[in-house]
């Protein structure tokens, strides 16, 4: 009951906008929760899906809902936070054309944080043409700039939105 799954319409408008960047993709899913956003990703085209989850309730869940839909290939699961899970990535040499991230939206915190982190100290974790999206509270206004990360696109939907980042071109 913790975990709120990204909706089914929101998850609909995330993929059109992201249809043609997900062939071949690789994709992050930060905060998996219950994988439905990285499960869709993977449907989607993408050709590898990484899940990053803390929570022991949510990665058992992730990993039911992998199990019951039978998919083994292209995917990881990292039970881990996402700073430590960003940091571990760049020693695995890890870059991801789409990063996803949806924190619990009661720690807003973690927006920043992550959202910094892959601007900044992690900015290495995005492939040249990368783009990462945060899913939040519609009244939650995150910045329009992280380190080298500019806001391209804001998308709201109910009570939810997505803000899209891109590296600012110097």
């Amino acid at each position: 009951m913790a975990t709120r799954p990204t909706s089914d319409r929101l998850r609909e408008t995330l993929f059109n906008v992201l249809a043609p960047r997900m062939q071949g993709a690789a994709f992050l899913d930060l905060y998996a929760g219950s994988g439905a956003v990285g499960i869709e990703a993977s449907s989607r085209g993408a050709a590898q899906v990484v899940f990053v989850e803390r929570g022991p309730a949510a990665l058992k869940v992730l990993r039911a809902n992998l199990a019951r839909l039978g998919i083994s290939t292209a995917i990881e699961v990292h039970a881990s936070s996402v700073p430590v899970f960003l940091r571990k990535r760049k020693i695995l040499d890890m870059s991801f054309d789409v990063v996803f991230l949806d924190p619990p939206y009661e720690e807003e915190d973690e927006y920043e944080a992550t959202l910094g982190l892959l601007g900044g100290a992690a900015s290495d974790a995005l492939t040249a043409r990368g783009v990462v999206i945060a899913e939040h509270r519609r009244k939650c206004r995150l910045d329009e700039n992280f380190g080298a990360l500019k806001r391209t696109r804001l998308l709201e939907q109910g009570d939810a939105a997505l803000s899209f980042y891109e590296a600012a071109v110097s």
